[in-house]
């Protein structure tokens, strides 16, 4: 067993963004990234992924894909969008920042978060501080989104955070970024961000890796 194997066993089974998993096609462009970044903020709260996920889609599904028609939506039709998905518990206090995110996105940057790239001029530190601004977007939702974003903003790859690594030391990879990028053999960096994270969460996703190999 290699830790090739591994990887590649790992981006198999487990390689799926969460992006995808949201009906998302990521794409450099205004609604994709905004909802990228929605699906950020609901996943970096204290609740299981799939529920945020599903309450994404909910979201989505309600028409309320970019920053003028989140911020147009009622806070109610926000709470109730979110409830639909399962996203109970930190619904209200969520629809205020959805709300609040929004309309300093339209107001800052037009709606479009390539503004907001542009601005931080390739530097990822400069990057993650603005979107920091985001309300409701702390360091959690800002790796989440940067893991996911690197796909097309390339800048920012290898992006391979802590809960990353985590997931890395559990399957007994390297726990250097750009050794791990080294193993994606075809896959995207933010596959391989992803099938970790999943590896990081649950023991039963890298016991199955580690008996595949």
């Amino acid at each position: 067993m290699t830790t090739r194997d591994t990887a590649a066993a790992l981006l198999d089974g487990y390689g799926r963004t969460y992006a995808e998993e949201a009906g998302v096609r990521l794409r450099d462009t205004p609604q994709p990234l905004y909802q990228l970044l929605v699906l950020s903020l609901l996943l970096s709260a204290r609740i299981r992924a799939s529920v945020a996920v599903a309450s994404a889609r909910a979201l989505f599904a309600d028409g309320l894909r970019t920053p003028r028609r989140m911020r147009e939506a009622t806070w109610q039709r926000r709470v109730d969008a979110l409830g639909r998905g399962g996203y109970r518990r930190y619904d209200e206090r969520t629809a205020t920042q959805l709300g609040s995110g929004a309309a300093l996105l339209e107001e800052e940057y037009g709606g479009d978060l390539r503004r907001l790239r542009a601005a931080a001029g390739g530097d990822v530190g400069a990057l993650r501080a603005g979107l920091r601004r985001v309300p409701g977007l702390g360091p959690v939702g800002v790796d989440i989104f940067l893991r996911e974003a690197q796909a097309v903003w390339p800048e920012a790859a290898p992006y391979l955070d802590a809960k990353a690594l985590q997931g890395a030391e559990r399957l007994r990879l390297p726990t250097d970024p750009a050794r791990l990028a080294r193993l994606t053999d075809g896959h995207g960096p933010e596959e391989l961000a992803a099938a970790l994270v999943r590896a990081a969460l649950r023991e039963d996703v890298a016991r199955d890796v580690l008996t595949r190999v």
